[in-house]
């Protein structure tokens, strides 16, 4: 009996697999901290936020922050932003919500001086619901949406000087996200508000609020950390 055991297939290196959710949700915090610490430039952190949802493995995404350090490290400063660190490897596979908003057959509505979280779910279905982040005040550098909209209609309304950001699609409905790249009236140094979504016979809608302006955040963020 031929007890040689053949070697098993060499696994993947870590470098080559497909990015999550959660590993793009690290990297956007470790470039936050570095940008409210005056480690990158508005510029800076702006063009390496846009590489961060364009890559595709984990590999690529360290590329983006091999020159900052790691949350927790020595160099590293307290949580910036009134947040909890970013999630380590044992929470690799979850990433966290803030709040869900829900309308199922009835409307919902988040408007005024509201704190919204990093991360808030939205899911609508036969219903209507209404983010409006034009007073809201902002205790970190990014904030993503995730929304589903089934038969439903979600509208997203945030300051003129935001960065806007859109990654979805619609089967048989519509996702639009208006004012992407307006350089005139974008502030670099400004939150970063990521709407992420799918509508399936529905409509997600974001856009910029005319003449609604927020002040600089990362400027008072990095008092904060020096004062």
């Amino acid at each position: 009996m031929d007890l040689e055991k053949k070697p098993a297939a060499p696994a993947a290196a870590p470098a080559e697999l497909r990015a999550s959710d959660a590993d793009r949700d690290r990297i956007a915090h470790i470039l936050a901290d570095a940008l409210a610490e005056g480690r990158l430039t508005a510029d800076e952190h702006s063009e390496r936020l846009d590489s961060l949802y364009a890559v595709k493995t984990v590999g690529e995404l360290e590329v983006l922050v091999r020159d900052l350090p790691a949350p927790g490290g020595p160099a590293a400063a307290a949580p910036a932003y009134g947040q909890h660190p970013a999630p380590g490897p044992a929470a690799a596979g979850q990433a966290a919500v803030s709040e869900t908003v829900v309308a199922v057959c009835s409307s919902s509505t988040r408007k005024g001086r509201w704190r919204p979280g990093a991360h808030t779910r939205v899911v609508c279905v036969l219903g209507d619901v209404t983010i409006d982040l034009t007073e809201a005040v902002f205790e970190q550098q990014v904030t993503e949406i995730d929304v589903t909209s089934v038969l439903g209609n979600v509208e997203i309304t945030v300051p003129e000087n935001v960065t806007l950001r859109g990654y979805g699609s619609g089967v048989l409905g519509n996702f639009e996200v208006h004012g992407e790249g307006r350089a005139d009236t974008t502030d670099p140094s400004a939150p970063v508000v990521i709407i992420r979504g799918f509508a399936l016979l529905g409509n997600i809608e974001a856009r910029p609020k005319l003449g609604a302006r927020l002040v600089d955040l990362a400027l008072k963020l990095r008092k904060r950390l020096q004062g």
